[in-house]
């Protein structure tokens, strides 16, 4: 399964848009299901609900991170490249969708920042976009992986 529709298909079973995402590439962080669940939770509705940076983004940082950054050989270096890293993908997002940030990316579709999770209804999925960023930002990150050398 493509990593796209692989991480539609997470955010159809109810997990978040960063969960969705993260999730796709479980394979690749060496992180198990519970651990990478919980890692990625606080981040969806753009962090906490707070709209702030899509959890799409988040995830796709936090593999990125997972995959490139060199833990036991940090330097300032090693930040630097790995924040281009980072800042290059989060470009790409917004050249395809207008923004990285969530309230923007649902301007029209929703103005609650409540903490209060949305019950997951067929309405629910036909007002959001989310399950196509979700899947735009998986493929997306599998493209970027290839041409960086990690997939």
């Amino acid at each position: 399964m493509e990593r796209g529709e692989s991480a539609k298909k997470n955010f159809y079973t109810g997990l978040n848009c960063a969960q969705s995402v993260f999730m796709a590439f479980c394979d690749l962080t060496g992180l198990d299901r519970a651990a990478a669940l919980k890692i990625s939770a606080p981040l969806g509705g753009g962090v906490g609900r707070m709209r702030e940076v899509c959890g799409c983004i988040s995830a796709s940082v936090m593999v990125i991170g997972l995959l490139f950054y060199d833990a036991e050989h940090p330097t300032t270096e090693e930040k630097r490249a790995l924040y281009a890293l980072e800042q290059e993908f989060a470009a790409r997002f917004k050249a395809r969708f207008g923004s990285i940030v969530c309230r923007e990316l649902l301007s029209g579709v929703t103005e609650d920042d409540s903490p209060v999770a949305e019950e997951r209804t067929e309405a629910y999925y036909k007002k959001r976009p989310c399950p196509e960023f979700c899947a735009e930002a998986a493929d997306m990150l599998a493209d970027f992986l290839k041409e960086k050398g990690k997939l």
